[in-house]
Order: structure tokens, then sequence, then C-alpha cells
């Protein structure tokens, strides 16, 4: 079966940081580029930042450049979001995506 599993959200206060993580199972991941998106409440879904299968290269959403890192440990199966200087408009379920693959979403909560 074929599965991404997120994990490292919580809440955070302004200008504070997470690591999300992506793990995949059923599959290998380092064949694929990983995405990273979220959504917030009353706004559509958002692509956050993707990198590709050697980690070349990775692209990032305006709102996020300069705060948040994408990685991947293709050992570990897995890809990380480090997100930095985080603001209430961070605030949303972040998931992962390999093609047709999505995780549950981890929660982002940054409030005061």
């Amino acid at each position: 079966q074929l599965q991404l599993v997120e994990s490292g959200g919580g809440l955070v206060q302004p200008g504070g940081y997470l690591r999300l993580s992506c793990e995949a199972s059923g599959f290998t991941m380092e064949y694929y580029a990983i995405g990273w998106f979220r959504l917030a409440p009353g706004k559509e879904r958002e692509g956050v930042s993707c990198i590709t299968t050697r980690g070349s290269t990775t692209n990032y959403a305006d709102s996020v450049k300069g705060r948040f890192t994408i990685s991947r440990d293709n050992a570990k199966n897995t890809v990380y979001l480090q997100m930095n200087s985080l603001r209430p408009e961070d605030t949303g379920v972040y998931y992962c995506n390999v093609g047709i693959v999505w995780g549950q979403g981890t929660q982002v909560t940054v409030s005061s």
C-alpha cells in the first residue's frame, strides 16, 4: 500500500519554528519529486514547496521564500520541511504529495 505519513505539526508562537516530516511507505521515494501543500480555513489549497528526486532543485511559494527549507533523505525515505519565522498566516494543514498519493496531513497553528 502506497502511503505518506506527515508529522511534526503543532502549536507555535509567531516567530517560532517547526520541522515537518513526510515518510513514505510502500514505494521508494527517491524516484519521485515531492511537494508540500497547505490548506487553510476558507482558502484554496496552496503549493508551498517542492524538491526534485536528488534534491538538486527546490522551489518555494513567494509567501514562504527565505523562511522555509525543503530537504530529503532518500535513505530514510523521508522529506522534510523546516519552517522558520512562522507567521499566523502559515496556519493550516500541511500535506505532502507524490503523484496521486497524499498524506493525511499535519496541523500547524501559529498563534500567540
